[in-house]
């Protein structure tokens, strides 16, 4: 049986993991400052890619899953690259503990767990309160890049974007670099989107 999130037990794990994401995030980050960030990185093979094919970015990807961290770890490591990091943790954990003085650069999100029945929509992570968030770390002309092969997703995602006051979705802009993932390659058909952080400099962030 698992702790009710508004137990003592509960929220003691989550400030533990928040701490330790506290001191692992800024010791990978070193003095780096702008960073392109992968939620849901799987098995890290798009960021491997992404990293590899623009050097001059520094990125990050974050997958709560173990086995996906250490094999994203070994392609890192076998590829030498310098300018990648892996993460194992949750989202909001993450985005709880990044330094006030990191920002994004890009977003990226393939194929994400879509949640499909409706009493778990509220699980899914395009939400009006984490693009507030996101917004609030991103700078300006930062781009959101979405993917997924679930096709009411795609609508429910876009629309929620297309309706949040610090996004506009820029669908004439080029997808940043392909390289299909194992999700991808097995996947009939999807959809993307792309969406573009508005200048706001007074925004506030926050995840509700």
């Amino acid at each position: 049986m698992h702790p009710s999130p508004a137990s003592p037990q509960f929220l003691e794990t989550t400030r533990s993991r928040v701490d330790a994401l506290r001191d692992l995030i800024p010791r990978l980050l070193g003095v780096r400052t702008r960073i392109t960030l992968e939620i849901g990185s799987g098995h890290g093979h798009y960021l491997n890619g992404y990293a590899a094919a623009f050097p001059e970015k520094y990125c990050v990807g974050i997958d709560i899953l173990l086995d996906r961290w250490e094999r994203s770890e070994r392609k890192r490591a076998r590829a030498g690259l310098t300018n990648l990091a892996f993460v194992r943790a949750d989202a909001a954990d993450f985005f709880a503990a990044l330094p006030s003085n990191v920002l994004l650069e890009e977003i990226i999100m393939l194929f994400p767990d879509p949640w499909p029945k409706r009493r778990h929509h509220k699980n899914r992570l395009i939400q009006p309160s984490v693009l507030t968030f996101l917004a609030s770390r991103a700078v300006p002309g930062c781009r959101f890049y979405f993917r997924t092969d679930h096709e009411e997703y795609y609508v429910a995602a876009r629309a929620t974007v297309n309706a949040h006051s610090e996004w506009e979705l820029t669908d004439s802009v080029p997808w940043p670099f392909e390289l299909p993932t194992v999700f991808q390659s097995r996947a009939p058909s999807y959809k993307s989107w792309i969406a573009t952080r508005r200048p706001a400099p007074n925004a506030a962030g926050g995840i509700s």
